[in-house]
């Protein structure tokens, strides 16, 4: 009985040090890169702050996408001074940071690590992604060495080092659950996700990898109470350098635009359009006068590829295009009455490539579960559209595809719509399991997957 506890005593020691011996010592890590990690503090004026009254409660607010701003007592005004973190990436001063941290304030100070104190001037900030780049009068400052995003891997253990909730050079732990996530609204950042614990006052403080190299800058958390979940997002350190990069030059961003509404391609989209797989940006809209448009992309061209990089999901084309600099030329491959096409694009300055609210599925009646009728000529003139069916009522696949009366509808599939006929014709052919319908709804417009009853 002695030698079985002895022995499982033996197995269970072994097994706790082989644990003990893979899990990271952080030590040295932390000793050496909080130096470059500052604590900032913001002060906003009172008729700034009244502002802030009209902001929901927390318990007004479900899951939702956090920007890291400590919170305040109920009823009570926003705080005076907020806080958040940096992290200096050069030896004379600049430091990055977050918009949110210190977009609206009067007053940014900055706190090293050797407590001195500084008041920081604003170089730049940019909305989109939200960087901020500020700059502290000092010298032979401890800067962060900057690390390449692209070669982390799913699993592996960061750090990250910050003042959540006010307490300064706060080290917390844990491993990348994802890389490319996006989040809504936020189309320009493939976001870093990880379950390091960071909470507000995190915001703008670096994520490390083991080598000590920064791979990202904290920016948000999801949460129901405005705490730690295990979601956390980090901007990839690359975005932000970039960003900097331009708001040191020229105190703004450049970015390229196409000018083309787009939507995902669902798996039944992909079906509708002979697609193999459910992959590219869906074109369900072109601006008269756009990049795009001089560039020959039509409504229902599916890009794949941008110069060469293969677009698996729409969020990825304003990346991809946003990260080019305007008057330069770009290949687009395409997919179009299916075949793939070459298209040479000359990108323009940003104006916003607007994306498709999320289509709401399908619609028809025949086959589709539609009931149309023929738009006049005044009507047409108000949707400035030349053809096209309108919606009166809705039933079946179409219902349940969320189209919805009053739309209208101006083709299916890659053909044109100019009557009541056509339409019919063309929903009704028994060849077909489904189709893609473009349905215009006041000034948008945007492909629904629509599954035909048989």
């Amino acid at each position: 009985m002695n030698k079985w506890l002895a022995l499982l005593g033996l197995s269970l020691s072994l097994v706790a040090g082989s644990a003990s011996a893979q899990l990271p010592d952080f030590t040295e890590l932390v000793e050496k890169q909080s130096p470059a990690v500052v604590n900032i503090t913001t002060t906003q004026d009172s008729k700034q702050r009244s502002l802030a009254r009209k902001m929901p409660e927390p318990e007004e607010m479900f899951d939702f996408f956090r920007r890291m701003i400590p919170p305040e007592g109920r009823g009570m005004l926003p705080p005076k001074r907020g806080q958040g973190s940096g992290f200096m990436i050069s030896s004379d001063g600049y430091i990055l940071t977050n918009t949110h941290v210190i977009d609206g304030v009067d007053e940014v100070v900055v706190k090293l690590h050797d407590k001195r104190e500084f008041r920081a001037k604003v170089i730049g900030t940019d909305q989109r992604t939200d960087v901020a780049l500020i700059k502290i009068n000092a010298s032979n400052l401890p800067a962060v060495r900057i690390g390449d995003p692209n070669k982390l891997r799913v699993g592996e253990w960061v750090l990250a080092i910050g003042a959540p909730f006010g307490f300064e050079n706060s080290a917390t732990a844990g491993i990348v659950s994802a890389k490319g996530r996006s989040l809504p609204q936020e189309n320009y950042v493939p976001f870093i996700q990880t379950d390091v614990a960071v909470n507000p006052g995190n915001s703008g403080g670096p994520l490390f990898n083991l080598r000590g190299d920064v791979v990202g800058m904290n920016s948000q958390i999801i949460s129901r109470s405005g705490g730690y979940m295990g979601l956390s997002f980090a901007i990839p350190i690359d975005v932000a350098m970039d960003i900097a990069e331009q708001l040191k030059s020229r105190g703004k961003v450049n970015r390229g635009r196409l000018g083309v509404m787009i939507q995902d391609v669902t798996a039944d989209l992909a079906d509708s359009f002979g697609l193999d797989s459910p992959q590219g940006a869906l074109v369900a809209d072109v601006e008269a006068g756009s990049p795009a448009d001089k560039a020959g992309i039509k409504i229902s061209d599916i890009i794949l590829k941008f110069d060469g990089k293969t677009i698996n999901s729409s969020i990825e084309l304003p990346r991809l295009v946003g990260a080019t600099k305007p008057g330069e030329k770009a290949r687009l491959t395409i997919w179009r009455k299916g075949k793939q096409q070459e298209l040479s694009v000359t990108i323009g300055e940003m104006a916003d490539d607007k994306v498709a609210v999320k289509a709401p599925e399908a619609k028809k009646s025949n086959r589709a579960g539609l009931v149309v009728s023929a738009l006049t000529r005044e009507q047409k003139s108000v949707l400035k559209i030349d053809n096209g069916v309108l919606v009166e009522e809705v039933n079946g696949p179409a219902g349940r595809a969320g189209i919805e009366n009053g739309d209208v509808i101006v083709a299916v599939n890659n053909q044109e719509v100019n009557s009541v006929e056509e339409f019919d014709r063309l929903v009704n052919d028994p060849a077909r399991k489904s189709a893609a319908l473009l349905v215009k709804r006041g000034e948008d417009a945007h492909y629904v997957s629509v599954r035909l009853d048989k």
